[in-house]
């Protein structure tokens, strides 16, 4: 079960990186063949998506079943380590988003950048005219 949480953590930081380095001011040349080569990447990089509703649903459900303790018949142990699992379940639920979020956002960005791009073709075509 960690092993999925760990590939989540290292896609979310990937895409962190990924989005960073899009943003940041380049040459135009640069820029564009890093741009195509993330357009590339995108399609196949879909799967986080259903990945991370999955283990969101693998969240609700464990959720959903818990043994709560709230009752002064829990131990103190018991209800240390109810608590350290609703964290990381909270924790994980702004993985799975912060993984869609951040795969939307570099979606983005692309598209804005191929835009960018055919609309200064257009400007260098009229100003050929």
């Amino acid at each position: 079960m960690a092993l999925q949480w760990m590939i989540l953590t290292y896609v979310v930081a990937a895409e962190a990186a990924i989005a960073v380095l899009l943003t940041l001011p380049s040459p135009k040349f640069f820029k564009n063949r890093f741009t195509s080569l993330i357009s590339l990447i995108l399609q196949p990089a879909l799967f986080i998506v259903p990945f991370s509703a999955f283990q969101l649903l693998d969240i609700y459900w464990k959720n959903e079943h818990r043994l709560m303790c709230t009752s002064e018949a829990c131990t103190a142990a018991e209800r240390d380590r109810y608590e350290r699992s609703i964290y990381k379940a909270q924790r994980n639920v702004v993985l799975c988003v912060a993984a869609c979020l951040l795969y939307w956002c570099i979606y983005r960005i692309c598209k804005y950048q191929k835009e960018i791009e055919s609309l200064e073709e257009v400007e260098k075509k009229y100003k050929a005219q």
